[in-house]
C-alpha cells in the first residue's frame, strides 16, 4: 500500500531496503555458494540478539542517525553447519545471509566480540538504518519460525530447511511448510471530544498504557477485527476505522496493522481478563501525565507510539524535559 500524507511513514521496522531475490532461493546450492563467497555479508543471530556497533566502527553501510550499525562479517567455515537464511541483495548485488547460532554459543563467552555489544531488536531497531533494520527484523522473524517448526504438523516427523531458509520440508512425506505471520490490529480510538482511549493490560505495571490491539481471527477483515477487539476489551462500538500503516513485529511472528477509529460511546465496560484499566485522555491531560511521570508510552520502535503521537500532534519527547524516561 502506498504511503500517503495520512499514513504513518518511516515506521522503525518497516524500512527494509534489500531485494529479497526470491527466485534465487529455489537453487538447492544457493546457501553453500553464498557462504563460500568472501563478499557475502553475514548477520549472526544469537538468541534474540545481533551484534551492533557505534556508527562508523563497523565500516560502511548500515548505521542510523542515532549511531548504531549491525556488525556484518565475511562467512566463516562454521556457518555451513548453522541454520542459514538468504535475506537478499543490496543495490550493488552484495548478498546478505543470516546465520543462527546454537544455544551454547553465548556472546558473553566471546571476549573478542564483547566490546561491540549484542542487542535485541527492541534495543537497537529504532537506531538502525533501513538496510540493517530489515536484516535484523527478517532474520529474527525467520529464526523464531524455524525454532518452533522443527517437526511436521501433519505427521510429526522432523523437517529440514530448504529454499535458503524460507521453507521447511517434511523428510517423511514431503510436505512443505512456509513461515507464518500472525496479523494483529492496533488502533487509536477517539471519542466525540477528541479524547484518546488508553488501556493497561491485565499484567502490566502501574503507569504502562497503550492503545488497544489484538489478533485478527480467521475469516475476519482488519476493520472487523478493530471493531471486535474494542467491543471485547472495553465494551464500546466504533463507527469507522481508517488505515494508518503497518509494521513487522517479529516478537515472535506478527505484523501490526495500524488504524484510527472513532466512536460516539464513552462509557467503558472493561474485560478484566484482558485489561487492568482503561481511560479517556485529552491531549492536555496526556501531556500532563507524561510530564509528571504517571504514565509511560510504548517504546520508539513500536507503531503504538507513532499512533499515539499521530493523535497528539507531536512527539512524546517534545513534551517532556530532555532525558526524562517516557517509554517501556
Amino acid at each position: 500500500m502506498a504511503v500517503t500524507d495520512e499514513t504513518l511513514a518511516d515506521l522503525a521496522l518497516s524500512r527494509s531496503s534489500l531485494d529479497r531475490v526470491a527466485l534465487e532461493r529455489r537453487r538447492p546450492e544457493v546457501l553453500t555458494e553464498l557462504l563460500d563467497d568472501p563478499q557475502t555479508r553475514v548477520a549472526e543471530v544469537r538468541g534474540d540478539r545481533m551484534r551492533v556497533s557505534a556508527l562508523g566502527a563497523a565500516g560502511a553501510g548500515g548505521g542510523g542517525d542515532d549511531g548504531l550499525t549491525l556488525v556484518l562479517r565475511a562467512p566463516e567455515p562454521e556457518d555451513h553447519a548453522r541454520l542459514g537464511l538468504h535475506l537478499g541483495r543490496d543495490g550493488d548485488g552484495t548478498a546478505y545471509v543470516g546465520v543462527v547460532s546454537t544455544d551454547d554459543e553465548n556472546p558473553a563467552d566471546d571476549p573478542d566480540r564483547r566490546p561491540d555489544g549484542w542487542l535485541t531488536l527492541r534495543q537497537a531497531g529504532e537506531a538502525l538504518a533501513p538496510r540493517d533494520a530489515g536484516v535484523f527484523t527478517t532474520a529474527l522473524a525467520l529464526a523464531n519460525w524455524h525454532a518452533t517448526h522443527r517437526f511436521c504438523p501433519r505427521c510429526g516427523a522432523p523437517t529440514e530447511p530448504r529454499q535458503g531458509g524460507w521453507v521447511r520440508r517434511c523428510e517423511r512425506e514431503g510436505s512443505e511448510h512456509y513461515p507464518r505471520t500472525d496479523p494483529a490490529v492496533i488502533m487509536s480510538v477517539v471519542d466525540p471530544d477528541d479524547r484518546l482511549l488508553l488501556g493497561r493490560g491485565a499484567h502490566w505495571p502501574e503507569g504502562r498504557f497503550s492503545v488497544l490491539a489484538g489478533f485478527v481471527e480467521p475469516g475476519e477483515s482488519f476493520e472487523s477485527a478493530v471493531a471486535r477487539e474494542v467491543a471485547e476489551e472495553v465494551g464500546i462500538t466504533v463507527q469507522a476505522a481508517r488505515y494508518l500503516g503497518n509494521q513487522p513485529w517479529p516478537f515472535p511472528s506478527s505484523v501490526m496493522i495500524g488504524f484510527e477509529a472513532t466512536t460516539r460511546a464513552t462509557e467503558l465496560t472493561i474485560d478484566p481478563v484482558e485489561m487492568a484499566e482503561a481511560r479517556w485522555v485529552s491531549r492536555e491531560e496526556y501531556r500532563d501525565l507524561l510530564r509528571d511521570g504517571s504514565i509511560r508510552t510504548p517504546s520508539g520502535i513500536s507503531i503504538a507510539k507513532r499512533i499515539i503521537e499521530h493523535w497528539l500532534g507531536q512527539t512524546v519527547e517534545s513534551v517532556v524535559e530532555p532525558g526524562t524516561p517516557t517509554g517501556f
